[in-house]
């Protein structure tokens, strides 16, 4: 029973890393932006666009006592697409900061053609129906990343994001 309520737990936890993985993976110039002013910032625009991530693998790490403890991970990997065409990738791992009530620590990392692009979370189960995740920076054409990601459950093993980037 434990290992049924753990498979569970991962289940949902991996969509909400999902959420995370498939930040911005499209290529930004590829993507048809909604571009909003910053007041701080005149310069820098809002780019809204949809991405859907497909989970290509995951694995349950069971590292403390059997069953859901402090400690255990998801390691998620999504291939993402825009159009029905592969446009990047992505890892996740969640690591569980608590059990009960179930909580977990997110952190995603994206190899994109124009650098890399980060994201983290702490999702509380159950999970909501969407979550927003934070855009926490990144390096190249991303360096300056900030925004958020609102992610959608498609399935067992599909997610849709609607990724805000601000750059």
């Amino acid at each position: 029973m434990l290992k049924t309520k753990k498979v569970r737990y991962l289940s949902a936890a991996a969509g909400m890393a999902a959420v995370i993985a498939g930040v911005a993976i499209a290529p930004l110039a590829s993507a048809s932006p909604s571009t909003s002013s910053d007041a701080s910032d005149p310069r820098q625009r809002t780019e809204v666009f949809e991405l859907v991530g497909k989970q290509t693998a995951s694995e349950e790490l069971d590292l403390g006592e059997e069953g859901i403890s402090l400690g255990d991970q998801r390691v998620i990997h999504e291939d993402l697409y825009r159009d029905g065409e592969k446009v990047g990738d992505h890892s996740v791992i969640c690591t569980y900061t608590r059990v009960s009530p179930a909580a977990l620590q997110c952190l995603g990392t994206f190899a994109l053609p124009e650098g890399q692009f980060a994201a983290q979370a702490l999702l509380h189960l159950p999970a909501p129906s969407s979550v927003d995740v934070g855009i926490t920076g990144g390096s190249g054409d991303y360096r300056n990343a900030q925004g958020f990601v609102r992610t959608v459950p498609a399935g067992e093993t599909e997610r849709h994001f609607t990724v805000h980037l601000k750059r």
